[in-house]
Parts: C-alpha cells; sequence; structure tokens
C-alpha cells in the first residue's frame, strides 16, 4: 500500500518527531531542594489504591524529547481517579512539587521538576467509553490518541484527536486541539461537555458550562494551570466504518518547487474535510537528503481529495503514497513523532500567511544545519486547518485564543549528542524569528501545545491572560500547577 510506504519512510526520518474553596493558605512549596525522602514510600503505599505502584527510574515514565526533561525522584503511577486525589494533598501536605503525565510530549524547555518532585503518572487511566447512541464518549485522563481512536472506530463513532497517536488526548486537547475532523466538529475544546478535575487542594469537582463557569472556561484552553482531569465527557458522532474513510498520505518534492508549493498552501480554499500539513525533512538513509513533504487529508473519497487538492497535483510531486485507508490508520505515518528519547528543543509560531520567500530562507537555514553531524532526524512542520466552522464559535467561549490563526509551525532540531544544543537552539530561534517576521500579526502569536517555553503568557494565551489569572487566584493562589506556562495567580 502506498500510504504505508509513507510510513515507512518517515518512520525512517520525521521526528523520531477545590471543593471549589480555595486551598488553605500556606508557604510556597517549591523553595526545597532536597529529594523526596524514600521513607515516604511507605507512607504513600498505606494511602494508594491496590493498582498503584512507585518507582523511582525515568525509564517507567519516559519523555519524547530529553532536552530539558523533568527529573522526578519519585514516580507514581496512579490506578484510581482517587490515586491522583491522594497523591496531590500528600504532595501539598509535605510541600513536594508535582507534575501529572500522560504521553510525555511536551516539548517546552522550561520544566523545572528536580529530584525533590513528584510525577503522577496517568497512563494507568486509559479508557474511552461510550454512551448507548455513540454520541458521548467518557475519556480518561492517561488515555493515548490512538487509544482513543481504536475505540472509537470500535464503536464506529469519530471523536476530535490530535494527530500523533501516541500523544496524550488530554493534554492536547486541553491547549485547544487541532485534529483531522476539526473542519467539520470544531477544536477539542469544543467538542467538552464536562470535566472531572481535581484541584489544587486535593478535592475533586464536575466542571461544565452549569458547574463553575469560570473554571470552565479556563481548563479549556489553559488547563495544565488549574488542575488535573481525570476523564473528560466529550461529543463523539456515530460513523459506520465504511464511511470512516479518508483520502491523505504523501507528496514529495524537490527543492525547486518550494515557491510553489508555498503559494498553493496558501492560496487553497480548505473546505470542512480538508487539512494540510507542509514538512521540511529529509529522505532517510543513507544519503538523508532534505526535501519537501506535503501531507493533504480529505475525508471522503480519492476522487473528491485528488479535485480538492489539485493545485498540489500540478505541481508534479516526485512521489505520491497518498492512499484511501480507514480511520484507525489516518495517524499512522506520523508514528515516527513517537520515538522517545534523545533531544528535541522545537521552536513553533503562529501565523496568518504563508510567504514564499520566508520559506525558502527557512530551507536554507534548515539544510546549513543539517551539515552538523547528527542532526539528520530534524525536520519544520506546518499545519494547516479548515476554520470556518470553528471560528462561527466566539472566542469568548474558552481561553483557547487561537481561533484566528491560521498557520501553526514548528522546528524541530533532533539529536543526541547535548554539546549541539546552543546550536539546535540558534536554529529553533533563527526559523521562529523567520515566520514572526512575516506572521502579519501585531504581536508574536503561538500554539501553547507548540511553544519552546521562553514565551510570555500573552503569546500563548492573547487577551485571555488576564482573566485567567484571576482564575487562577480563586481556585490555586498557592500556585501548585506552575510547570506547564506559569500563570502567576492575581494579587
Amino acid at each position: 500500500m502506498k500510504y504505508q510506504q509513507l510510513s515507512n519512510v518517515l518512520l525512517a526520518y520525521v521526528v523520531a518527531v477545590t471543593a471549589i474553596a480555595p486551598p488553605v493558605e500556606q508557604p510556597s512549596i517549591f523553595d526545597i531542594a532536597q529529594r523526596v525522602p524514600r521513607s515516604f514510600d511507605q507512607n504513600l503505599h498505606g494511602i494508594l489504591s491496590k493498582g498503584a505502584t512507585i518507582s523511582h527510574s525515568l525509564a517507567d515514565a519516559p519523555r519524547w524529547s530529553e532536552y530539558h526533561e523533568p527529573t522526578p525522584g519519585t514516580i507514581i503511577n496512579v490506578a484510581t481517579e482517587r490515586d491522583v486525589q491522594t497523591v496531590v494533598r500528600f504532595c501539598v501536605k509535605n510541600q513536594i512539587p508535582f507534575l501529572a503525565q500522560t504521553g510525555g510530549h511536551g516539548w517546552i524547555g522550561s520544566w523545572h521538576l528536580g529530584q525533590n518532585g513528584i510525577l503522577i503518572n496517568m497512563r494507568g487511566l486509559n479508557k474511552t467509553t461510550f454512551n448507548p447512541g455513540r454520541t458521548q464518549a467518557r475519556i480518561q485522563g492517561g488515555a493515548l490518541i490512538e487509544e482513543v481512536i481504536a475505540q472509537a472506530y470500535a464503536n464506529d463513532a469519530q471523536v476530535i484527536t490530535g494527530n500523533c497517536n501516541c500523544v496524550g488526548n488530554m493534554g492536547a486537547a486541553l491547549g485547544g486541539g487541532y485534529g483531522n475532523l476539526m473542519g467539520l466538529y470544531g477544536f477539542s475544546v469544543d467538542n467538552i461537555i464536562s470535566l472531572e478535575v481535581v484541584l489544587a487542594n486535593g478535592t475533586a469537582a464536575t466542571v461544565s458550562a452549569d458547574q463553575h463557569p469560570d473554571l470552565w472556561w479556563a481548563l479549556r484552553g489553559a488547563g495544565q494551570n488549574f488542575g488535573i482531569v481525570t476523564s473528560a465527557l466529550m461529543k463523539s458522532y456515530p460513523t459506520p466504518k465504511s464511511k470512516n474513510m479518508a483520502w491523505t498520505g504523501g507528496l514529495f518534492y524537490t527543492e525547486d518547487r518550494i515557491e510553489g508549493v508555498v503559494q498553493a498552501i496558501q492560496d487553497l480554499v480548505l473546505k470542512e474535510p480538508m487539512n494540510v500539513f507542509l514538512y521540511y525533512t529529509t529522505t532517510g538513509p543513507p544519503t538523508f537528503n532534505a526535501t519537501v513533504l506535503v501531507t493533504p487529508f480529505y475525508f471522503g473519497t480519492e476522487a473528491e481529495g485528488r479535485k480538492a487538492f489539485q493545485s498540489l497535483l500540478a505541481l508534479k510531486p516526485y512521489k505520491d503514497s497518498t492512499a484511501h485507508i480507514p480511520y484507525n490508520e489516518w495517524n499512522t505515518a506520523a508514528n515516527s513523532f513517537c520515538i522517545k528519547g534523545g533531544r528535541k528543543p522545537s521552536y513553533g509560531a503562529g501565523f496568518a500567511n504563508m510567504v514564499p520567500a520566508t520559506w525558502r530562507a527557512i530551507w536554507n537555514a534548515y539544510v546549513d544545519f543539517l551539515k552538523l553531524p547528527g542532526t539528520q532526524f530534524s525536520s519544520i512542520l506546518t499545519e494547516c486547518y479548515s476554520l470556518t466552522y470553528a471560528q462561527s464559535i466566539m472566542k469568548s467561549t474558552s481561553s483557547f485564543a487561537n481561533r484566528d490563526v491560521r498557520f501553526n509551525g514548528a522546528a524541530i532540531p533532533n539529536y543526541q549528542d547535548p554539546n549541539l544544543d546552543r546550536q539546535a537552539e540558534a536554529f529553533g530561534s533563527k526559523v521562529r524569528a523567520l515566520w514572526r517576521s512575516t506572521d502579519s500579526f501585531p504581536r508574536n502569536r503561538t500554539y501553547v501545545n507548540f511553544a519552546f517555553g521562553d514565551e510570555p503568557n500573552d503569546v500563548v494565551f492573547d487577551t485571555s491572560t488576564p482573566r485567567l489569572k484571576q482564575i487562577k487566584q480563586q481556585y490555586d493562589p498557592q500556585n501548585v500547577f506552575n510547570q506547564y506556562f506559569d500563570i502567576e495567580p492575581a494579587r
């Protein structure tokens, strides 16, 4: 199958890519430098469920990138939603910093969880269930995207998820949640019905439009700053397997087609069933030659897809590995993004237009970076989705701020040697600066799930920032949820 050929090629060279009362006032819990005492293990075992386990090895919760990764001294593998409450209460009581993790793909370079901290591994909470009509799905907080899709497909349904199988579904959704079907159904945050959340004092709350509406607004776009979501009730869409098909795959171009490809993507009018990605990547071993890759997506027939993307096909790709494939295989070609380990300091930016001259300059920077030994798995990517339906939903309905951003790009250096960090940072910063130089926005804008970590709040949360600070003061005044684009409580 041609699509499987794309998957194999990509594997070689794409990125190895509060009951609602506020907590009791107490000193900051993040000034303690010592490692969590091992004597705490016995205390924890006494209060956790029988299925929960405790580890002191990072190998038990590996991360996608080892660049400035969290280095907790203790990992707690929770088995129940109550375990999450228990760990949060224990950490707050004992002044221990903590972080919840599912897929471990958050790539920011500003983590500050060290040996004195606890990582709450959510992977044990991975179930997805559907109501009888298949119009709603209950998704636990530790489920990966591929697990959600597998259950949806088995139940003749669709659920809005991201496009990388091994990413934690909840983390992707709480940041906003782009995905293949968003042209039809909106962002993930638009499809959440309610959330079960462990708050900063270890209490559990059901949060929805009718229950704690301020927190509801904040969680959908900046969720990691306000609690740990143990499960979400989301909309789902009954779809028989015979209709649950899309045309997608790879169109490969030589570098002399860059300007034409970029202009074609800029000019595309993406209808609801469509999206398109642009990559700079390599051809893989043995030569690792830089190449241009476009992945069109059309939810419908192959004939419909080819007609919709005729402008790109007319540029005569040197290889076409597209195919008509079922829902549970749409993300397969990107499974190389699931390879964990190595160093991947990634820099993102949002922009309104694809400018050919900018992309030529980015190509030159990319080719120069590939000259460094050990960087051959590095890549550049940009995503573009149909936004018509998503933009029909008022921006004020959630804290997610990027409904007006047409393109999201990321420069992803990929290497093993820490001695290359400085060159990788310079490369990523340069590409980000090039995007920003022609982004057509009055100030920088970056999708929170694509950001590097040095961005101020108003770059990732935009005009939502002041209200988020006020809500933070109400629900997390001691700022215990401070690992991911920290929002300081209003004072």
